[in-house]
């Protein structure tokens, strides 16, 4: 006599448990490598969330131009100045520090009498941008028309 047959099938099983066993880990991968790039997917064009103290600086901002806008050019220049580098040193989302950027450089403007004032459809879409980066903040920002 040789070899025995009974070894084969067992051999055979152990086979098909692998298979079925790397099936299932691929499965499992492909699972989640499909779940993290649809998650990337949804946040890819998401907005930065600032924090509370950063909307609040942003609203105190917003409210000194609005008031800054309508005196003198030599105290809008000095404000404008102070409040960028506040902004800078404080501010931790840059993405909403640079739609209230827009906002200073346009009180500026405004109080230096320059052709380059924004018009109301344009405090009103920056108002839109910034306010998307605070909603979870809980802090609603306003911006007023400039100048008037």
């Amino acid at each position: 006599m040789t070899t025995t047959p009974a070894t084969a099938p067992a051999a055979k099983n152990n086979r098909k448990r692998n298979r079925l066993v790397l099936g299932a880990a691929t499965a499992v991968i492909a699972a989640a490598l499909v779940a993290g790039a649809g998650y990337w997917w949804q946040q890819k064009d998401a907005l930065s969330q600032a924090s509370v103290a950063d909307c609040k600086l942003a609203q105190r901002i917003i409210t000194e131009g609005k008031q800054i806008s309508t005196g003198s050019a030599a105290d809008a220049q000095k404000w404008w100045e102070q409040t960028g580098d506040e902004r800078r040193a404080q501010m931790k989302d840059g993405y909403l520090g640079a739609k209230i950027s827009n906002y200073e450089g346009w009180a500026l403007a405004t109080a230096e009498k320059s052709s380059e004032v924004p018009s109301a459809k344009d405090v009103k879409d920056l108002q839109e941008q910034a306010q998307g980066h605070c909603e979870n903040a809980g802090v609603t920002l306003s911006m007023p028309r400039l100048g008037s």
